[in-house]
């Protein structure tokens, strides 16, 4: 059984940065991992998917560009860091564990992909 656990978030002026982490366990072979955000009153937004199958790290286009995510393995730890913050980044954002194959991470998919996930980390940004 997967177990993912995340730390950071808070209160973030509008222009600033974020970092979250997410240390997780339970993984046998290839997997995805990556985030989701879902803001009040809207639907859970794929934020990135790292896919260990194929390397890569996959993001949204609301976020491509400000958000990184990188992974170490040594740590079992997934981290999001985001840079020139808007309010409309405000949302709870989540760890979550994608299907390890198919189309799910690289196009971050629907709830339907999400397979299992953390408590969340709720995020502000003031303007």
């Amino acid at each position: 059984e997967v177990q993912l656990v995340e730390s950071g978030g808070g209160l973030v002026q509008a222009g600033g940065s974020l970092s979250l982490s997410c240390q997780f366990s339970g993984f046998i072979g290839d997997y995805a991992i990556g985030w989701f955000r879902q803001a009040p009153g809207q639907e859970r937004e794929g934020v990135s998917c790292f896919s260990s199958y194929d390397g890569n790290t996959y993001y949204s286009a609301s976020v491509k560009g400000r958000f990184t995510s990188s992974i170490d393995n040594t740590k079992n730890t997934v981290y999001l860091q985001g840079s020139s913050l808007k309010p409309e980044d405000t949302a709870v954002y989540t760890c979550v564990v994608f299907p390890p194959y198919g189309s799910c991470c690289p196009t971050l998919g629907t709830v339907d992909c999400f397979r299992s996930w953390g408590q969340g980390t709720q995020v502000t940004v003031s303007s």
